[in-house]
């Protein structure tokens, strides 16, 4: 008898010892899938960043050209240049959970910056001699670029934070979440006015 309780006992030890085994395994790879949508998040976001920035580096540019047309309109430059200034004003936190507000100015900041662009586009349509400029058409060019750019990373953003949030809620990877700091983080709430495109027309 005492031999098949010993037996019993190491059978049940070696029961917990297995499922610690596999619950660790588990809990790492919930880890290892947490970390890995972290990362594809942080990465979307750098990319968004840097659109922003390459169009927020041809605004001057854009300005200097234009204003080489005669009586162009002063105010749709004062406009721009302002937006422009209003975006580089707003530091956003490392961790954007930290400040959703900041976030919120920011990506305001921004429509700001796309609206004005549109308007001095639009503006520019009255000027044929700027539409002439070779360096005017150039830089309409990169815009174009730009902001079906800056689109794509906003729209691959979105879908990261939405599958990272998701795999956060989800049991158990909320555990891990909770014991590990894994935090959700904010969307980005854009209006459809922000996702079109400024219309650029190249003909004469």
């Amino acid at each position: 008898m005492p031999r098949r309780g010993a037996s019993t006992l190491v059978t049940v030890l070696l029961v917990l010892v297995l499922g610690l085994l596999l619950a660790g395994g588990c809990g790492v790879s919930k880890y290892n899938t947490l970390v890995s949508e972290q990362e594809t998040v942080e990465q979307c976001w750098r990319e968004t960043l840097n659109m922003y920035k390459r169009r927020a580096d041809l605004v001057p540019q854009l300005v200097e050209t234009v204003k080489g047309a005669s009586n162009f309109e002063k105010e749709t430059l004062t406009q721009l240049t302002e937006a422009r200034a209003s975006v580089g004003r707003i530091q956003l936190p490392e961790n954007l959970a930290d400040d959703p507000a900041k976030l919120k100015a920011f990506l305001e900041a921004q429509q700001g910056l796309s609206s004005a662009l549109s308007r001095l586009l639009a503006v520019a349509e009255n000027y044929p001699e700027l539409k002439s400029v070779g360096a005017f058409r150039d830089l309409q060019s990169q815009l174009e670029g730009t902001e079906n750019r800056i689109a794509v990373a906003r729209s691959d953003y979105i879908d990261a934070v939405r599958e990272y949030n998701t795999a956060v809620r989800r049991f158990p990877n909320s555990l891990i979440a909770s014991l590990f700091g894994f935090e959700r983080m904010p969307q980005l709430e854009i209006e459809d006015s922000v996702t079109e495109t400024p219309k650029i027309d190249f003909g004469g």
